[in-house]
């Protein structure tokens, strides 16, 4: 059983969160955007429809976890791995799933938290690429919203609304997630258990500040209308060990 040791306390993996919610949106932008925004993990945006790639925005409460409570915001992209070939020129749903039969993964871009623990071991543990942010996550009514401001700065404002239940029984495996930091790009495994799931077509508003990765999101397209959005009212969570490649 592997260990890690972070600020003086030892992190036994598997991770394990134990309450959790979520809530983002996703979002088709320029293919060519995405890749000059990944360029430096050497990973490939897959395109979900010619010329276009997803990424997705979301955040969540950490209420109860292995990494004590925190809250996070992310910036991910669905990535196309190398031995998948190109995009066939399908539907969108015809083509997501034949980049999920071919191993596709969720590329984890950007990470703001609010917690100095969580921060390390995010990075130490997977490579992911957090750093410490004012993460405002306003969850007490049907709709949800985070703002998120670093160095001062605005650098987005996101609001999503309820959408329609989503039945949904049991564990879940999502897409393996992906990392890049200091020139290292790992894979991590892991699963999920959400309960309350809801989700919509469209249903997200965002507002972009004046922090340069408000600029890097302008430069993919936003804002613009959502693909789709989504809520889940409590998961848990199980992050596995991190894989080189």
């Amino acid at each position: 059983m592997a260990r890690h040791l972070i600020q003086g306390r030892e992190v036994t993996m598997p991770v394990r969160v134990r309450e959790a919610a979520v809530s983002g949106a996703c979002y088709l932008v320029r293919a060519d955007a995405a890749r000059a925004v990944l360029a430096y993990s050497g990973l490939d945006a897959a395109e979900v429809l010619p010329g276009k790639a997803l990424c997705t925005l979301a955040f969540v409460d950490y209420a109860d976890g292995d990494l004590d409570s925190y809250h996070e915001f992310g910036v991910a992209f669905l990535i196309r791995p190398p031995e998948a070939g190109p995009a066939p020129r399908r539907g969108l749903r015809a083509n997501l799933a034949e980049l999920r039969r071919a191993g596709a993964g969720t590329f984890v871009h950007w990470l703001p938290v609010d917690q100095g623990f969580t921060l390390e071991a995010g990075r130490a543990i997977w490579g992911f690429p957090k750093e410490l942010a004012e993460l405002d996550l306003r969850l007490d009514s049907p709709y949800k919203r985070c703002v998120v401001r670093r160095d001062g700065r605005l650098v987005l404002d996101l609001l999503v609304k309820p959408g329609l239940r989503v039945p949904v029984r049991g564990s879940l495996t999502p897409a393996d997630a992906y990392s890049h930091l200091d020139g290292v790009t790992r894979r991590i495994p892991w699963s999920v258990a959400p309960r309350g799931v809801r989700a919509r077509p469209g249903g997200a508003l965002i507002r972009l500040g004046n922090h340069p990765v408000a600029r890097e999101l302008s430069e993919l397209g936003l804002p613009k209308r959502a693909l789709g959005s989504f809520t889940v009212a409590r998961t848990a969570m199980v992050f596995g060990e991190a894989k080189t490649l």
